[in-house]
Order: C-alpha cells, then sequence, then structure tokens
C-alpha cells in the first residue's frame, strides 16, 4: 500500500481505519464504537476493555515467544549488562504488581515512579498498568520541589524510588531528594518503595519506606485488571506557561492502537527485531518507545544506562548498535551533535558492524541540516527526522518507513503520520498556502494515542490547547508546508523574531550558522533592539581542534547568513561560548538566554542539566555588551 492510500483511508474514514488498527490487538472486550464525540471531547474505542501490561507481555507468551528477548539492559556506568525474556519481564512484573497491591495500590490509584535507568523503572509502570492503576514516571534525580508539585498533583498512594542513579563521573542519591519532596508536599503517600542500589543504599523511614528486594520475598503474583479503553494509562508531567506542570493523560486504548500501529507504519519494525530508543524513561520517548511501543509490537527493547559520548567514548552508541543488532535507533538530534564534537570524522565508527542497523531516527528538537547530512554521510544509513510532543504521544510527522520510504528533505520532518490532518494557519486561523510559515495546528479530532485532558484540568486542556483556533488542536509550534506537503517545523512560534517589521525564524538562520565547517552547535535568539526591535544574535560551539577567533569566525557567518537570507536578517553578532544552557532531554533554553541578555527576571528551571552553563554564558554576553543595564 502507498503513504498517499493509507493517508486518504485514515482522513475519509477515520472511524473504518481506526477499527482495522484496533482489531490488531487482543482486547478482553472489543470495541464497537470507534469514535464517541462529546462536547470538546473525543474518545476512542469507548466501549473496549483491555490491559495494557498484557498486550505488552502475557499476550506474547500464549503466542509462543516467552524465550524471545523483551528487553536489554546495558549500562557502561555500571559495567552491567542484563535480558529478559518476555516470559521473565511478565514474571517479574506480576511479583511486583503483587508487591504494590499488597501495599493497596488498586484499579485507578495513582502512583509515582522516580527512578534512574533501570530495568526496576521499566518493572513498575508495567506492574502499576497490569493492575489497572495510573503510573506519573517523574525524571529521576529531579530537584525536590519538582517532584513534590508533582506528587501533590497526582496524589499518589504509593512513591516507587531508587537509592541512586548513577551519572558518568558522580552518584546522585535519590532517597535524600525523595524525603526533602515529601516534607515539602501537602499530600503524603501511603508507603515508598525503594529498589536499594549497591553503589550507595539508603536509610528507609521506618512505616513509610519499604525494601523493594525484601517486599519481593513475601509477595504473590498478582493478575491482569481489566480496564476500560478511556481509562487513564499515565500521566506525564510537562512544561507550561505558567510554571505549573501539565499533567497530560493518556488512555489506555488509544494509546495501545497508536502505537502498536506505529512501530510498523513509521519504524518499520517487526515482532522479534531489536529497537533502541536512546532516551529516558521519564521523558514520553522513554514512555512510547523504550516500554510500551516495543513491548506492543512483540520487538525486542534496549534500555541503555549511558551517554552519547564518555560512556566510554563517542563510540557508545555504535557499539550498541552492532552488539544487539539494532535494527531501528531513535534519538535526539542533540545526541549525534554530541558525537559530532567529538568524533568529527566519526573514526570511532569504523571499529563496528553496522550491517543490522537500517534506520536511525532522530525527534525531540529540531534536526538541523548539519547534524542531518554528517549523520548520513558517516554512518551510510537513512536518517528520519520526525516530529510530535509529549502531548501527541506519537510522531505527527514522519517518514512512514513501514508504509513507504519517500524522498528525504534535509530539514524536513517529512509528512503527516496517517491519523493526523496539519494545517498552517495564520494568528486568525485562515489556512495559508505552501510554503508560508504560520502557526502549525492539527485538526480535530487528534487521533488515537493523544492526550485526552490535562488531569484535574480539564479546563487548561481547552484553553491550552482547542481555543486559539476553534476546530483544531493548537501545537504552538510554527512551521510551513511547501508544495509537496512535507512540513518544516521550525520551532515554537515564540521563537520567531520581529526585525524592522520582518517576520524572521531563528530556525532558519540557525540551519545557515550549523552549516559552517567550524561550528559544532549552535542558538540563534532575538535580543531586544531598540531600533529594530530585534535583533538576531547566534551562540556558537566549536568542533574539537579547531581554531578560528571569534571576531573571524563571527565575519564568516554574518556573510553566510546575509548571503543566504539577505541583509534584512541584520544577523551581525555571533559568541563563541563553552557550552549551551540545556535542559536533561537536550533542549536548549533559548528563553532564558533572552531572559538574561534582556536584563529581565528569571527562573532557573529544574530541568536544567547544567546550571553552571548559565554564568558562563552570562559572562561572555557581559564581555561583549549584549546584556541591558
Amino acid at each position: 500500500m502507498s503513504y498517499h492510500t493509507e493517508y486518504q483511508a485514515a482522513c475519509q474514514q477515520p472511524q473504518q481505519f481506526w477499527a482495522d488498527k484496533a482489531n490488531r490487538l487482543a482486547w478482553y472486550q472489543q470495541p464497537g464504537q470507534i469514535l464517541h464525540i462529546k462536547g470538546e471531547q473525543y474518545q476512542w474505542f469507548a466501549d473496549g476493555v483491555l490491559n495494557t501490561a498484557y498486550l505488552a507481555l502475557d499476550y506474547h507468551v500464549e503466542q509462543g515467544r516467552g524465550e524471545q528477548i523483551a528487553l536489554i539492559y546495558d549500562s557502561p556506568v555500571t559495567q552491567t549488562k542484563q535480558q529478559f525474556t518476555y516470559q521473565q519481564l511478565t514474571d517479574e512484573v506480576a511479583l511486583f504488581a503483587g508487591v504494590l497491591k499488597a501495599q493497596g495500590v488498586a484499579k485507578g490509584d495513582r502512583v509515582v515512579i522516580y527512578m534512574p535507568m533501570i530495568p526496576q523503572a521499566v518493572i513498575a509502570m508495567l506492574a502499576v498498568a497490569r493492575l489497572g492503576a495510573v503510573h506519573s514516571v517523574v525524571f529521576g534525580g529531579f530537584a525536590a520541589h519538582e517532584l513534590a508539585v508533582r506528587i501533590d498533583d497526582a496524589s499518589p498512594k504509593v512513591v516507587v524510588s531508587a537509592s541512586c542513579g548513577i551519572e558518568v563521573n558522580r552518584i546522585i542519591a535519590y532517597k535524600p531528594l525523595l524525603d526533602n519532596a515529601l516534607k515539602l508536599a501537602e499530600h503524603q503517600p501511603d508507603s515508598c518503595i525503594i529498589w536499594q542500589r549497591p553503589q550507595q543504599p539508603a536509610q528507609l523511614q521506618a512505616g513509610r519506606d519499604f525494601d523493594w528486594q525484601h517486599l519481593l520475598q513475601s509477595a504473590a503474583p498478582a493478575a491482569c485488571v481489566p480496564v476500560k479503553s478511556t481509562d487513564p494509562l499515565y500521566i506525564l508531567y510537562t512544561s507550561g506557561t505558567t510554571g505549573k506542570p501539565k499533567g497530560v493523560v493518556r488512555d489506555n486504548g488509544g494509546h495501545a492502537v497508536a502505537l502498536h500501529y506505529s512501530m510498523q507504519a513509521i519504524y518499520g519494525m517487526a515482532p522479534g527485531e531489536v529497537f533502541w530508543a536512546a532516551s529516558d524513561v521519564g521523558w514520553v520517548v522513554g514512555h512510547s518507545y523504550i516500554v510500551y511501543g516495543p513491548l506492543l509490537a512483540g520487538c525486542t527493547s534496549i534500555l541503555y544506562e549511558g551517554k552519547p559520548v564518555f560512556t566510554p567514548d563517542a563510540g557508545a552508541f555504535w557499539r550498541v548498535c552492532a552488539e544487539y543488532k539494532v535494527k531501528a535507533l531513535f534519538a535526539a538530534p542533540t545526541a549525534f551533535r554530541a558525537i559530532r564534537k567529538e568524533d568529527p570524522d566519526a573514526k570511532l565508527l569504523k571499529n563496528y558492524d553496522l550491517s543490522a542497523l537500517e534506520r536511525i531516527y532522530m525527534a525531540g528538537e529540531r534536526l538541523d541540516p548539519a547534524t542531518y547530512d554528517w549523520t548520513v554521510a558517516h554512518s551510510g544509513k537513512p536518517v528520519i527526522d520526525h516530529w510530535w510532543q509529549t502531548e501527541t504521544g506519537w510522531a505527527i510527522c514522519a517518514n512512514p518507513a513501514g508504509i513507504e520510504l519517500l524522498p528525504a528533505k534535509a530539514g524536513s520532518a517529512t509528512v503527516p503520520v496517517p491519523g493526523f490532518q496539519v494545517a498552517i494557519l495564520d494568528h486568525n486561523g485562515q489556512q495559508l498556502p505552501a510554503n508560508q510559515q504560520g502557526n502549525i495546528a492539527l485538526k480535530l479530532p487528534l487521533p488515537p494515542g493523544c492526550l485526552t485532558t490535562i488531569w484535574q484540568n480539564p479546563e487548561r486542556f481547552v484553553s491550552g490547547y482547542l481555543r486559539q483556533f476553534p476546530g483544531y488542536y493548537a501545537s504552538g509550534d510554527g512551521g510551513y508546508l511547501d508544495e509537496n506537503g512535507y512540513l518544516y517545523v521550525m520551532g515554537r512560534t515564540d521563537d520567531v523574531i520581529n526585525v524592522a517589521g520582518h517576520r524572521l525564524s531563528t530556525g532558519e538562520m540557525e540551519e545557515i550558522v550549523a552549516s559552517h565547517p567550524a561550528v559544532a552547535e549552535c542558538c540563534v535568539i532575538g535580543l531586544a533592539d531598540p531600533l529594530k526591535g530585534q535583533q538576531p544574535v547566534g551562540f556558537v560551539l566549536l568542533k574539537n581542534g579547531v581554531s578560528i577567533t571569534e571576531q573571524q569566525l563571527q565575519t564568516e557567518l554574518v556573510q553566510l547568513v546575509r548571503q543566504q537570507i539577505g541583509a534584512l536578517a541584520c544577523f551581525k553578532q555571533a559568541l563563541i561560548v563553552p557550552r549551551l544552557p540545556k535542559t536533561r532531554s537536550g533542549k536548549i533554553l533559548r528563553k532564558l538566554l533572552r531572559q538574561i541578555a534582556d536584563g529581565e527576571e528569571y527562573v532557573i528551571p529544574s530541568t536544567i542539566d547544567d546550571p553552571a552553563s548559565l554564568a558562563e554564558i552570562a559572562e561572555c554576553m557581559t564581555k561583549r555588551g549584549l546584556i541591558a543595564e
């Protein structure tokens, strides 16, 4: 089947299309009502009954694949490797579900999971799902305040954690962070269950804290609890403009159908094949494509506790792909920029046999053409840029390898995935023609798998996503569709700057700056300018071993931007910086840079990976006279 045929079927007969996809899963009660519309709420498979953990584990054992590897744990930071067959993982999950059940966890209860990248994080998620309860995974090592906010919002019956997390050269004690969070939180869980890691065991508080390993000794396996398709599977918090995290709610039925479909349609995966999402279970990529997607599809998934560089070197990703015969690798562009910076000529890649690797996927941030070109040139593999959000849970636009691999265009996330209808709207909600930038919006109803509401705040769901453009979901991203229907995401709508009346994309400027042979990574922001409104400034990280003065680089970059955009861009300043401030998931904190430069008050977010990078970049700005008085 061609992409066009599949896409049109999803647009023209969505209920028939998604009924067919739903029929590929083993429901306890097959849905008869495919789409139920209730005001501004859209419910998929409303009368269906299922259990997500059953579909991800027990079902495959029943189909005779119990001895197939389900999960590979590879931890260069602890020199540990472990593999779980589908039978072993099912048994582990059933037993820990019994532990949770003995602690009073039942259908509908919430469980907060605050874990590093260890198998127990995956086991905990699936155990909660097995009981029909709702998990909320909080990124391991999050500050106590941020954890407390999430505990108060989700009001969990139990918190599941580990004694510590392990980074390249340090151990992060989780238990003190959890203890502080519970001191700050109004809501108190009934109990906390702690997985004790040998690198740094934790002190337990009598009566509240329990040793995971000890509880397993007296646990009895728990059976799968049937739930409605519309019952929540998890809450995942994402940052909001108000500062208060938004609890994105994912349902059971639509989520299972969408992820099962995506593994074949987007990633071209079949049961038994090895898939690696090099992310973290605390983020949406980890939920969708470390845990649920690969297991629903009967694949082998990799859980990697390490970095793209320094564990031990910039060949780490290639080593994992070769060792486990990974078919599809998925990571953020920032990971490949880090690899490129440390190993510009990809010399370490030559040490590994990548013959099993068919495709490399990137998402989570804009894939600049320089990183795209470098990865294609050195890996020799198709690189697929795809675009999605925490809110959607799976790709909005991609090159659908499992349907039809389309010609790639650098800088584009390719085409809308069947089920998503993408429109480019102006600020009045009018549709814009091809190649004209505007607001990226998705026509309602959203397909299965997307958020159904904001936890305990349905009004915020409506006001934040549905009100700006009636009949559409507002993505908050800007971009354009070309004449062939390829989507170009140019960044958040607040990353569009206005220079002397011209609306310009900083993403477009970043493409040009990143194309310079000396540049490893960069960002461009618009700073307040009394004459022109805003003026673009570039912040540049150099490749290792490159020798160039800041003045020379600035001159060359200004000329490049002038050549490719024109003098109207007014790009005149570029700073060489030692680091760029990023979140732990690799996103550059552009808004924070603008606030620092414009002399505005700002709050350092808890998601920042390295707070010291802010002081370094502020010093660079001060030397260049860029910080407003």
